[in-house]
């Protein structure tokens, strides 16, 4: 049995593990059981999502993204803009759509264009830094986020954006238990997209040559693998999904605001830890398990007690594994 099958089937029993213990310490019902499993689902999406660019940015080029959270931002923005203008122009009948096209065209059309401001950060900001010393690249992270946030403020205000309303929703009641179609949605898309990265890393040249700059960054690009093409698409992937994030985010929580990223993105990057280093699997796994804790944590324990439980329990899964559940026990010395 494979080691990455080997972790898989082990996280998995560890997780029933927990749930039941969960379930039958906390006395709560069964309905209510599924209904916040549910809503683990739709939340641990999120992070899944951004998280995946954190841990392959950091896989390929041995750096963190701070920004990445950021960019999550800049992508919901970027989506509520389509669709508010695509919205509009079928309002005054220059371009009527039906509301399901508008939101595939939205995250299509959000996707692509974050993606080019993902590879802007890294041309701009990490690309001139790459033989500096790592603090200096996240200083940098730091300092980018701070400039997508200002620069969102002075050229949108600070007022909420409501994303709009695209999806009416439907709700399904399977006994005691509800769901929406737009949960049903969002998870749905959330792992379709986690499978067709998954697949590009896998089965195409270009996600060969990202697998093999993980291995080795250094020698890699000797042999003449093109290393800033491979930096530009891993930073251009990682936006696009986070874009895709932001957009699930509007429309499941419809209020965007500029620092909408900070909090979340810093989740994010403590899943992407979590899961280990490059790994997408991992990144994808932690974050729907960052997710599962912080709703059951929650539901259970005052609202307060939330971050400092569920954080609490991560810090205990990294103090007996240190490299996350699919990170390696050897790394590439880091240039500090």
């Amino acid at each position: 049995m494979g080691r990455r099958l080997k972790i898989v089937i082990f996280s998995l029993v560890g997780v029933t593990l927990v749930v039941a213990f969960i379930f039958l310490a906390s006395g709560m019902s069964p309905a209510s059981f599924f209904q916040h499993l549910l809503n683990a689902l739709q939340w641990g999406s999120f992070y899944a999502l951004i998280a995946l660019g954190y841990s392959m940015v950091y896989g390929v080029l041995m750096l963190f993204n701070f920004a990445h959270g950021d960019i999550f931002m800049v992508g919901a923005y970027i989506g509520w803009g389509i669709a508010t203008g695509l919205v509009a122009l079928g309002m005054r009948g220059i371009l009527p759509l039906p509301n399901w096209l508008i939101l595939v065209l939205t995250i299509l059309l959000a996707m692509f264009f974050t993606s080019f401001v993902g590879m802007l950060v890294e041309r701009v900001g990490y690309r001139p830094l790459r033989e500096a010393p790592r603090a200096s690249a996240a200083i940098t992270g730091l300092m980018i986020g701070i400039i997508l946030e200002t620069g969102n403020l002075a050229l949108l205000g600070a007022q909420r954006r409501n994303f709009p309303s695209l999806i009416k929703t439907q709700t399904y009641h399977l006994g005691p238990v509800t769901v929406t179609n737009v949960k049903i949605m969002i998870v749905f898309l959330s792992l379709l997209l986690m499978f067709g990265l998954h697949q590009f890393v896998r089965r195409t040249k270009w996600g060969m040559a990202m697998r093999a700059m993980a291995y080795d960054f250094v020698v890699v690009p000797l042999m003449g693998v093109p290393m800033n093409t491979i930096a530009a698409l891993t930073f251009g992937l990682g936006s696009a999904l986070a874009a895709a994030a932001g957009i699930f985010f509007g429309i499941a929580y419809p209020v965007l605001e500029p620092y909408m990223g900070i909090l979340v993105g810093w989740k994010a990057f403590v899943a992407a830890i979590l899961g280990g280093r490059g790994s997408i699997l991992g990144a994808a796994l932690a974050g729907f398990l960052l997710g599962f804790i912080e709703i059951f944590v929650a539901a259970i324990f005052p609202s307060t007690l939330r971050d400092v439980i569920a954080y609490s329990i991560i810090l205990l899964i990294l103090t007996f594994r240190p490299h996350g559940f699919f990170g390696e026990p050897y790394s590439a010395r880091l240039r500090l």
